[in-house]
C-alpha cells in the first residue's frame, strides 16, 4: 500500500482525539475545511480543533446538532470526493454522507464490530480486554456498521490508561489513514463487510455516575476501572469525611494502611488520589495530612 496522498479531504471532528489526529493528518494529507461543533457557550479555555484550524487558515463550517449539520452542508460546495471523520459527536445523516462521491472515513478506536459506539477505548480497558485496535470504515446510516476498509490490531498493556491508549490509537490511525486511503481512492482496496456482525457489542457513552466506586465489585474490576476513568469521570469515593478521586491503585490480598476490602475479600490498595479542591498526591501525603479524618 501507499503512503500519503494528494487528494484534499474535509475533516469531521470536535473532540481532543479530534484535534490530535487533526494534526497528525496535515502533516499529510491536505485539508480543504474542517467541520466541527462551535465553541461552547461561555467556555473559556481553549477548544483545540478551532485552534488548530484557525492556525492554519482552515475554512471552518460549524454545526451543533444534525440537523443543523445537514442545512449547513447544503450551502457548501467541496472538491473533495470524501472525507474523514473521527470523534465528531455528531450523528451524520446519508443526506450528508452523500455530500462525497467516496463517502466518509471513519476511524473508529476499537475491532468492529467489537465495541460498537462510543467510548470504546475505556470501555476495553474497563472490561478487561487483552487486545484493542483501529477499524477504518465507510460510515453509512446505522451505529459503526459500515463496510471496512481495513483494520489493525494493538495489544493493551499491564497498568495502560486511557490516556496512554488513546495516544497509542492515535498513532495507529494515523499510520492506517496514510496507508490505506490512497488504495482505496485509486479503487485498489475494496470496502468489506465487517465479519461475524451477528457477534457485535456495544459500548455507551459514560456520564458521571459512572465515578462513583461499588466495592462490592471485585477488586481486580475497580482497579481496571481507575486505569479506564482517568481524566473522565474519574473514580470517585469518600475516605472517612473526604471526598476523593482515586487516580492510580493496585490490588493485594492483604490489608495495608490505605485499602478498601473489595466484594471478593481482596484489597485495593490506593497509591495516588485527589482529594476534593486538591492536586494529585501519593497515599503517604494523603496520610500525613488527613489521617485523623478517615
Amino acid at each position: 500500500m501507499s503512503s500519503g496522498t494528494s487528494e484534499p479531504t474535509v475533516f469531521f471532528g470536535s473532540g481532543p482525539v479530534a484535534a490530535k489526529c487533526l494534526q497528525l493528518l496535515l502533516k499529510h494529507t491536505s485539508v480543504e475545511a474542517v467541520v466541527t461543533k462551535p465553541r461552547p457557550p461561555h467556555h473559556r479555555g481553549t477548544v483545540p480543533v478551532l485552534d488548530i484550524s484557525h492556525s492554519h487558515g482552515l475554512r471552518v463550517i460549524e454545526a451543533s446538532t444534525k440537523r443543523e449539520l445537514e442545512a449547513v452542508l447544503s450551502k457548501e460546495t467541496f472538491t473533495s470526493r470524501y472525507a474523514v471523520l473521527i470523534d465528531f459527536g455528531i450523528i451524520v445523516s446519508k443526506k450528508v454522507i452523500d455530500i462525497f462521491e467516496l463517502g466518509i472515513i471513519n476511524s473508529h478506536f476499537s475491532l468492529l464490530p467489537h465495541l460498537r459506539g462510543a467510548d470504546p477505548i475505556t470501555w476495553a480497558i474497563a472490561n478487561g480486554d487483552e487486545t484493542t485496535g483501529v477499524s477504518l470504515m465507510l460510515i453509512d446510516e446505522g451505529m459503526d456498521t459500515g463496510k471496512l476498509l481495513s483494520y489493525r490490531t494493538l495489544h493493551i498493556t499491564e497498568n495502560e490508561t486511557t490516556p496512554e491508549l488513546t495516544d497509542r490509537l492515535i498513532s495507529l490511525s494515523d499510520e492506517l489513514l496514510q496507508e490505506y486511503v490512497p488504495a482505496y481512492l485509486s479503487s485498489e482496496l475494496q470496502p468489506k463487510n465487517q465479519p461475524h456482525p451477528n457477534r457485535a457489542t456495544y459500548s455507551r457513552k459514560l456520564t458521571k455516575a459512572d465515578s462513583l466506586i461499588d466495592w462490592n465489585e471485585p477488586a481486580v474490576a475497580i482497579e481496571r476501572k481507575i486505569r479506564a476513568f482517568l481524566g473522565w469521570p474519574g473514580t470517585r469515593t469518600t475516605l472517612g469525611s473526604i471526598d476523593v478521586i482515586i487516580t492510580s491503585a493496585h490490588v493485594s490480598p492483604a490489608e495495608s494502611e490505605l485499602s478498601k476490602r473489595c466484594g471478593d475479600g481482596n484489597y485495593l490498595v490506593i497509591d495516588t488520589l485527589k482529594p476534593a479542591g486538591k492536586k494529585e498526591m501519593p497515599a503517604r501525603a494523603f496520610l500525613a495530612g488527613y489521617k485523623h479524618r478517615i
